[in-house]
């Protein structure tokens, strides 16, 4: 059973914004919205350790055809070059499917955030091939090519299923250096900082390859963000406060130009707006007109301030953390 947390807010921390001013000479700012990430839901077949969205079976919210309609909407009117659908597991939405399609059908480049183990659902066995058909970039998390790393953070038996489903995605074009690019994503288990990117995908691929006879085409090594689930696990295990100190002290200004939120906009399950994820977790929407999708306001967005709190140094960590991956070396 899924416990749902409650959100945790407090009065904005300066010191991530003063941080950043002293980079970017005033506050950080977008520079264009050429990513639509919609997260269309908490349902999901997994609750991991780590979750940032604090998503499970036993949770219920799920975006409608109202607001996903609304969506395709805006990848229209503002020329949105990418839709980064999240969850969740997204492929448990009802208009999931519909809405990689029509959004490809715009000429939009679609990325999916798949867990791999929603493929043993049921009705979810033929993913691999929608996604091969559609062209849909696949992200997939997979914490570490140990087995047993990856059962603690997510599941008893998910590596295995995960493994499995990788296989299914290699056997359509996936992974193969194609134009059906597999990601898989790594997160430290535990409190810790990732290590670099380049060496964990190394041992990714030598592992992966040798032992599992499984290919994949980059590695995203990604900061677990102290919000939601993971925050209630250190704080349970006392690290918390350590933790928020490890980000702070890593703190690398060569990544705030390129942090993800400058160019994107996140829209959540209910179709209001925040400048990321992470912000939309944590109920700190969009600084601008326009807060939901259905008054999307594309020019105000391109321009707005940049919401921020303790939790962003997570972004800005040793070589950064985005959707894509480490910032810089």
């Amino acid at each position: 059973m899924t416990v749902q947390l409650p959100v945790v807010k407090s009065a904005a921390d300066p010191r991530f914004a003063q941080r950043v001013s002293r980079v970017m000479g005033g506050p950080l700012a977008a520079r264009s919205v050429s990513v639509l990430q919609v997260n269309v839901g908490k349902v999901c077949n997994q609750a991991c350790k780590h979750c940032h969205v604090d998503a499970g079976p036993s949770r219920t919210e799920a975006m409608d055809a109202r607001v996903a309609d609304a969506c395709l909407a805006a990848i229209e009117q503002g020329a949105i070059g990418t839709l980064d659908i999240t969850g969740g597991a997204p492929e448990l939405n009802a208009h999931f499917r519909s809405m990689v399609e029509r959004a490809r059908a715009l000429g939009a480049h679609v990325m999916v955030r798949h867990n791999l183990t929603v493929q043993d659902e049921p009705g979810q066995a033929d993913l691999p091939a929608f996604f091969q058909r559609n062209g849909v970039e696949v992200i997939s998390s997979l914490p570490h090519f140990d087995g047993a790393s990856t059962d603690r953070q997510r599941g008893a038996g998910v590596f295995e299923k995960s493994i499995r489903a990788l296989r299914a995605l290699n056997a359509v074009g996936y992974g193969r250096g194609s134009s059906l690019r597999l990601a898989l994503v790594h997160n430290p288990v535990g409190a810790l900082l990732p290590g670099a990117q380049s060496t964990l995908e190394r041992e990714y691929r030598k592992v992966l390859a040798e032992r599992f006879d499984v290919t994949f085409d980059a590695l995203y090594v990604l900061t677990n963000m102290p919000i939601q689930r993971f925050r209630a696990w250190l704080e349970r295990t006392g690290q918390l406060d350590e933790y928020q100190e490890t980000l702070e002290a890593a703190f690398n200004p060569s990544t705030v130009t390129g942090l993800m939120c400058r160019d994107m906009v996140s829209v959540s399950w209910d179709g209001r707006l925040y400048d990321c994820d992470f912000n939309q977790m944590l109920e700190m929407p969009v600084a601008c007109a326009g807060k939901t999708i259905f008054d999307i306001d594309f020019a105000a967005l391109g321009q707005r301030r940049i919401a921020t709190d303790e939790h962003c140094f997570g972004c800005t960590a040793g070589g950064g953390s985005s959707c894509g991956g480490q910032l810089v070396e």
